[in-house]
């Protein structure tokens, strides 16, 4: 940075005294943003030019008003344009420039803003005096050191500005001939060097969830709820000693996406208040809000309610073997009824989920899950169950930049893979560089007259295979909820739990998570577009942009799947899900274009395999 020639003549007021605000910082916290409570802090980071401060910031400002939060980035150039442009690079301007950005950030931290100060800040005594400023008056500071090196910094030298000091045209630039005392005590310090921005910003997240400036709601930190190999084997030693209950296959699947990670924050089977919360909120409201739209409750008899009542810990087994233990179990009332009103809009026995939910105990039981160990299925499939923590994993050694996630419970044929090509042309227009498509078909319970998981999971291996998918750019991996067919209000949950994974775009089709109405006349339970329409909508998925699903069709002309032009509907064939099926069980191909022959021929094979049992 250039050292300023004339240093800044600089005057104190007199007369002047503090006048008390009437409004509370509680109140303000109350109204401001859409999280309540007071959140004003300041966020100060420090380090060499080039250390990716303002990145960091600016990214963590970006995160945290998506998620209600409010909060602004102060930048260093951006201030020396504005509030203190009067000023140099000497010493004492130095002091002065960050002087008055404290005074600044104050005022947004006691307006119950997040104030986020990018400053190179070289010297220990100013960055002491910043943090003093906030503790008089009670405020939260955080000192973050992004402590890139020099070397590293010099690498980047994104402003030219490294190679100019070396030639001698800038003088007094910081870490060439104006030393920088890196801080003694920081609340945080990060290293850029080979770390992804995301990992940054979720770093200064828990700190702030820490500290409780934060709700548990806005830190994406998957909860996986299964106990470490470590201590696996006093656990298990454990299970066996306790009175158990034995669960179902559909239980087992939903202890599956409670140990993974995929109902974070839930932390168990949901207790009565966390129930009340989904069914008459579709989220959980305790440490901010959280989209929850569907119950993940543990139904028990009447009978192992009276015998487990009492006992502080339970273990739950399946065909006998032990698979988690419950903490501080509690029970409570099965209201069948007014559950399935509640997430279906509807109680009639012919929805084959309200069928079950019918069927179960009367009783449910909720609590703090410990899964022992991973569940799997060995059905030969289990290498694509990848749990949310995996498939970040598997996105960060994609370096991906951009997930978007497609929910399936179907065949693919060409008009989804037209959509989700489009998806990714969309994100490539939009700068980035390498959006990767998560394939994320549904793998728990379906009703009896859908496609089975390995049949659809080889008909999707197809379509990857003839290159209708890239399959540099796809990862596919199984979902293990089970299937409710509960509509707008599943779709959110299928949304939802896709974030865990760190999706950030999400693919809704028509009619998702709907079936024709059990009960005549032909129609459908719930109207198509409204799945789309409500996720665009729905509370605690702010932070996931919906990419609504365009209608394709078969185009004569073309021989191929398009979107549908209303001007030359003529053109255009709907075939039908039913009309697939019997074209398939028919053994007969459908149109050149429909669906990739390969995957064609599984499908095929497996209707006509139907018709010999």
């Amino acid at each position: 940075m250039a050292e300023s020639v004339i240093s800044s003549k600089l005057r104190k007021a007199t007369n002047v005294f503090a006048e008390q605000h009437k409004v509370s910082r509680s109140e303000r916290g109350e109204v401001l943003g859409s999280k309540g409570g007071f959140r004003g802090c300041t966020i100060w980071f420090t380090g060499l030019s080039g250390a990716g401060k303002t990145t960091i910031s600016f990214a963590l400002e970006e995160y945290l008003v998506a998620r209600g939060i409010p909060s602004y980035g102060l930048d260093g150039d951006n201030v020396r344009t504005g509030l203190n442009k009067n000023l140099g690079f000497a010493q004492e301007d130095r002091e002065e420039n960050i002087r008055r950005v404290a005074e600044v950030g104050k005022l947004f931290a006691d307006s119950g803003v997040v104030a986020l100060c990018s400053f190179v800040s070289p010297y220990n005594k100013d960055r002491d005096l910043a943090r003093e400023l906030h503790k008089e008056v009670g405020l939260p500071f955080f000192e973050v050191h992004v402590s890139t090196s020099l070397e590293e910094c010099e690498k980047r030298d994104v402003k030219g500005l490294y190679k100019k000091a070396r030639a001698g045209l800038i003088k007094g630039f910081t870490g060439i001939d104006q030393p920088y005392e890196a801080p003694i005590n920081p609340e945080l310090a990060i290293n850029t060097v080979n770390r992804s921005v995301d990992d940054c910003v979720q770093q200064i997240v828990e700190i702030l969830q820490t500290n409780e400036i934060l709700p548990r709601s806005v830190v994406e930190k998957v909860i996986d709820l299964t106990v470490p190999e470590e201590s696996l084997e006093k656990a298990v030693a454990e299970a066996e000693d306790l009175p158990a209950v034995e669960i179902t296959k559909l239980d087992l699947q939903w202890l599956q996406v409670l140990g993974e990670g995929w109902a974070s924050p839930l932390t168990g089977f949901m207790r009565e208040r966390e129930f009340l919360q989904c069914q008459h909120f579709n989220c959980l409201l305790d440490d901010g809000v959280t989209n929850q739209s569907v119950p993940i409750v543990l139904p028990v008899s009447t009978e192992d309610k009276e015998k487990l009542a009492s006992c502080k810990q339970i273990t739950l087994r399946y065909n006998g073997v032990a698979k988690a233990i419950i903490r501080d179990p509690e029970f409570y009332e099965h209201r069948k009824e007014e559950r399935c009103a509640r997430q279906f809009g509807m109680f009639n026995d012919g929805h084959p989920y309200i069928k079950m939910i019918n069927e179960s105990g009367d009783w449910l039981v909720g609590g703090d899950v410990e899964v022992l160990g991973r569940i799997v299925w060995n059905d030969g499939l289990d290498q694509y169950r990848l749990t949310p923590n995996q498939l970040r994993a598997k996105f960060r050694e994609m370096h991906a930049d951009a997930v978007f996630a497609f929910q399936l419970r179907n065949p693919v044929h060409n008009g989804h893979a037209l959509l989700m090509n489009d998806c990714k042309r969309q994100l490539v227009e939009r700068g980035f560089e390498k959006p990767v498509l998560l394939l994320h078909p549904l793998g728990g319970w379906t009703k009896d007259d859908d496609v089975p998981l390995g049949v659809r999971m080889e008909q999707h291996k197809a379509i990857m295979d003839e290159g209708v998918l890239d399959p540099e750019s796809t990862v596919l991996a199984i979902f293990p909820s089970p299937m409710m067919y509960a509509g707008p209000t599943e779709v959110q949950w299928h949304a939802k739990a896709r974030m865990s994974t760190g999706a950030n775009f999400y693919i809704v089709g028509r009619d998702p998570a709907g079936m024709p109405h059990p009960d005549p006349p032909k129609r459908d339970i719930y109207q198509p577009t409204h799945g789309g329409k409500v996720l665009g909508m729905a509370p605690g998925l702010t932070q996931l942009e919906i990419i609504p699903f365009k209608v394709a069709a078969y185009d004569m002309k073309a021989k191929a799947m398009a979107f549908f032009d209303p001007h030359r509907k003529e053109d255009f064939d709907f075939i039908s899900g039913t009309r697939m099926r019997g074209l398939a069980r028919s053994g007969v191909m459908p149109p050149d274009g429909f669906m990739a022959p390969k995957a064609w021929n599984v499908l095929s094979n497996y209707y006509q395999s139907l018709g010999t049992q």
